[in-house]
């Protein structure tokens, strides 16, 4: 039997990075870590307590002196869905709005964050056989990953995938305004100090603008096995 590899996940935001992961982990028997769920789930903390804004920034001491106090898991509940608890709280569906959308890039450039959040991460994937998306998993979090992936997409493409993501909960964005959303985040991203989002030297580029999940899934899944043979 083949070792169990490491894939980390890296690209830009609404490119389906998790959809692809998830997919990734079922078909492969994988751990699946959504670290980006895990810096929501800071930033609603950070939100539910007053210390972050998407007007005035954050309250960098408040934040980073809580984190001991700041407990992430995850959990599959009935329909399947590995569900994002905060201290003990179900916060998959609250992670996910434009409100913690806003602020999240404000919490994430932490570094006293981002330590505390790698440390986790790494150590959710140590053994192996685990698929992680996120913005650093290939250069920070696991920069040894067998697979390393970055996925792409238009702008306006992710925009409008985006948009109907958050009309189909209920949340009802223009397409405008989610764009400007992502581009705000792509730019607070690539410019942070601390981990900002590249693609690893050794991932290999994923543009799906314009093909499909199946046809994703297929080819991910041809890396996979080469790796494997």
């Amino acid at each position: 039997m083949s070792k169990p590899l490491t894939i980390a996940i890296d690209g830009h935001s609404s490119t389906g990075k998790s959809t692809l992961a998830k997919e990734l982990a079922k078909a492969l028997g994988y751990i699946y870590v959504d670290s980006g769920a895990m810096y929501r789930a800071v930033a609603l903390y950070a939100l539910r307590n007053g210390w972050v804004s998407a007007s005035a920034g954050c309250q960098e001491s408040e934040i980073n002196d809580s984190l001991d106090n700041v407990h992430i898991s995850f959990e599959l509940d009935g329909q399947g869905i590995n569900a994002t608890h905060l201290n003990g709280e179900r916060v998959e569906e609250e992670i996910r709005t434009m409100e913690v959308s806003n602020v999240v890039s404000h919490v994430a450039k932490l570094v006293p964050v981002r330590r505390h959040l790698v440390a986790l991460q790494q150590a959710m994937g140590r053994n192996g056989g685990v698929v992680m998306d996120g913005r650093d998993i290939g250069t920070v979090v696991f920069p040894d990953a067998e697979l390393k992936i970055f996925m792409t997409a238009s702008d306006q493409v992710r925009a409008e995938r985006r948009q109907q993501e958050l009309a189909a909960k209920g949340q009802h964005w223009t397409v405008a305004e989610v764009l400007d959303n992502l581009q705000s985040r792509d730019k607070a991203d690539m410019e942070r100090a601390d981990s900002p989002l590249i693609a690893a030297q050794d991932a290999r580029t994923l543009d799906n603008s314009d093909i499909t999940k199946a046809e994703q899934f297929e080819l991910v899944l041809d890396w996979v096995k080469s790796l494997q043979s």
